[in-house]
Order: C-alpha cells, then structure tokens, then sequence
C-alpha cells in the first residue's frame, strides 16, 4: 500500500522557546485535521538548552537540529529536512497565528509558488510591533527594498511565509542571520516566481523574555543585503549615466574652454567631467561584477548581462581595451610633458588636455585590472563543484 504523501510541513525556527512552541505545534496540527490532510511539524532547533526540544518531540514535531547559530541557518536546516510539497514558515513565539496556515496552502494550491503575509493589511494588535519598526523599520526597509527591487511586496519583513519545495531550492537563499527573511524576497523575484501576498494579524507574542530581534543590528543586515543585491540600480545605472556624461564634456574640453549660450566652461568643468567619468567607470565595471557575482551564488536567473559576458570576450575586451587607453592616455600625457620641458613659455591652454589624457590613463588601468576579476568570476558562473558546494551549505 503506498504511503499518503505529506502535503504541507511547517517550519519552525526555534531557540529557546519552551513557553510558546508546544501552542504553536498544537495549531499548526489542529489546522492540518481541519483540512484533511497530512502534515508536518519541522523545528529547526538552533541549540535550545530550555524544554523546547523535549516539547516538540513529545507533541509529534521532527526536530532538526542546527549548530550553526542564526534564524537563516535554522529555517534553511528544517526545510531540508522537510518532506511536504507546500511548506509553511512562521516563528515559535506565537506571534504569527499557526491555525491560520490554511490562507498559504490555499494560495500555493491556487498556483502561487511564493506567499508573503502582509501583517500591516491583516492588523497589527497592540504591543505586537514596537513603535520602532512599525512606522520607521519596516516600512522605510520595505520602501527601499520595492525601489531597488521593482517588488510590489507590501512586507518585506512579515514572518509568516510559504512557498514550493522547488521554489525554495530555486529561491536558494544562503544567509544565515535574519537578513534570510529579504533574501528570501529578492532571489524569488530574481528566479521568476510566481508570488502573491496574503493578509495576516500579528499578535504579541508570550515570551517572558526579550526577543532574538535586535534592531539597528539587524536593520542594517537587511538594509545592506537589499542594497548589495541591486546592481542594476546601485551601479549599472547610474555608472553609465555618469560615464557618458563625463565622456562628453571630456571630449568637448579637451581641447580648451568653450562657451554655450554666453555660459563659460573652463578647468573647472574638466575637473568636474573628469571625476564624472571615473565614478561612472568604477561603478560600471563593480555592477557587472556583483552581477556576476550573484549568478554564481543564485544561478536561477542570471538575467541578460551575464550570458552576454559569457558568448563575448570580455578579458580581452576591457584588457585590450584598456590597454590601448592607457596607451593613448599615457603618449599624450609624455608628448605634452617632453613639450613644456622643451618650450621655454607658459603652456596653460594644455591644462585640458592633461585632464583627459590623464583620466584616460586611470580609466586604462581600472579597465584592464577589472577584465581580469571579471574572467576569474565568470569561469565560476554555472561549476558543477561549486553548486555542490552551495547545496552541502545549505544543508
């Protein structure tokens, strides 16, 4: 006789959580025998030295146990070892309403592969959330985190969660601490999925002690995986804006002063064209890098650039490239200096030229050191041996 297939597993991350695990287990089963079906209970126990353990072993929970210390490590170890084709994810201090994990299956069995809960569209009871993060944390993170991500999450923050096995190895998050929650987010945008938000309540939770939270240490270790996960916008973008405009007004001064309309654009506006194109640049080639650099880690969807470094050659292009700026650069700056040593009166009207070629020069060397990053980053995109390696992390 085959053996019924777990259909949902619930995923609780836990540390020390003896007062509020037992209820949490409790609802998550009542609500499995209210819809009929076959579910788990996984606790990721990230070294509890309370009753936690002992608890959840006795009310039927499989407890997975994580030494490695964080609310990433312990979610990633328990949904592993998950056997449900629909996992649900929620915290052990009965913050989150486990008897309410019905509205996610329902979602996921609608073909969802990724629910958020939006706590701030299904209510925030009193004493739930400090004053702190409901109106500066969460909601200036979760701005910050729809603009840099094109995200019409609502919450980027909210616990509560579930998706498809498959989506969550897709989704391949690697962070151990609670910046897991907004990578989560990020890499199942980046790998297509289909995601939907589904309101939730949080209650207070009935802990006895203070929470595992700790703000501004863990704001910032969500605001900076936000920001390092968002080339396009970071780097990309702005880099190439700054680069042509620098570009131009080098190739307009170079050769002396000109005026616009009765405007008068001097050494000044070199100066100002040349820092321009440096910036714009640095900032090119550093996105191309993190974007590489994510696609060796979340090989889901690499998106367009990295397949196009990939056909292309791009050490011998920014190395070549580079090389011959730098020559260029470098020729002229040497003809303009073995010309004021030879020309006995001033030579002031050159100043322009020394900016561009100067700035060629540094644009040579940024170009051709960054070609050869570049071809060591690419070589990893797509290894067999590193791809083990990320999943022997994850487990």
């Amino acid at each position: 006789m085959e053996t019924e297939r777990v259909l949902v597993s619930a995923i609780i991350p836990c540390l020390n959580e003896e007062l509020t695990i037992g209820i949490c287990i409790r609802k998550a089963f009542d609500a499995f025998s209210r819809r009929g079906i076959k579910g788990e209970v996984v606790v990721g126990d990230n070294g509890s030295t309370d009753k936690s353990v002992e608890i959840a072993q006795k009310l039927g929970a499989r407890v997975v146990h994580q030494p490695v210390k964080g609310y990433g490590a312990a979610i990633s170890a328990a949904a592993e070892a998950a056997e449900g084709k629909y996992l649900i994810m929620a915290d052990a201090d009965d913050s989150y309403d486990w008897s309410r994990l019905g509205d996610f299956v329902d979602a996921l069995e609608l073909g969802a592969e990724f629910v958020m809960g939006n706590r701030f569209a299904g209510g925030i009871e009193p004493g739930a959330m400090p004053l702190l993060h409901r109106y500066l944390g969460n909601p200036v993170l979760s701005t910050i985190a729809r603009w840099l991500h094109k995200s019409p999450i609502r919450d980027f923050h909210c616990g509560m969660r579930g998706f498809t096995r498959e989506a969550f190895q897709k989704i391949g998050a690697r962070s151990t601490g609670m910046e897991f929650a907004s990578e989560m987010i990020i890499n199942a945008h980046r790998a297509g999925l289909t995601i939907r938000e589904v309101p939730i309540k949080l209650h207070p939770d009935k802990r006895n002690r203070a929470p595992h939270l700790r703000s501004f240490r863990d704001g910032w270790r969500h605001l900076r995986l936000i920001i390092a996960h968002a080339p396009d916008t970071l780097y990309l973008i702005p880099g190439l804006t700054l680069l042509v405009t620098g570009t131009v007004g080098l190739a307009l001064l170079s050769s002396g002063p000109i005026q616009v309309n009765g405007h008068y654009f001097g050494i000044h506006f070199v100066a100002l064209a040349s820092m321009a194109t440096l910036i714009g640049l640095s900032a090119t080639l550093l996105g191309m890098l993190a974007k590489v650099a994510i696609a060796i880690y979340h090989p889901v969807q690499t998106g367009r650039v990295v397949p196009w470094l990939k056909r292309g050659r791009p050490l011998e292009w920014l190395v070549g490239g580079g090389a011959l700026i730098f020559a260029g650069g470098f020729a002229v700056n040497l003809l303009l200096a073995l010309q004021w040593l030879l020309v006995d009166e001033p030579m002031e009207q050159s100043v322009h030229l020394i900016f561009t070629s100067s700035t060629a020069c540094v644009a040579g060397v940024l170009m051709t050191l960054s070609g050869f990053v570049l071809k060591l980053l690419l070589d990893s995109v797509g290894d067999p041996l590193l791809s083990e390696f990320r999943r022997l992390m994850r487990r």
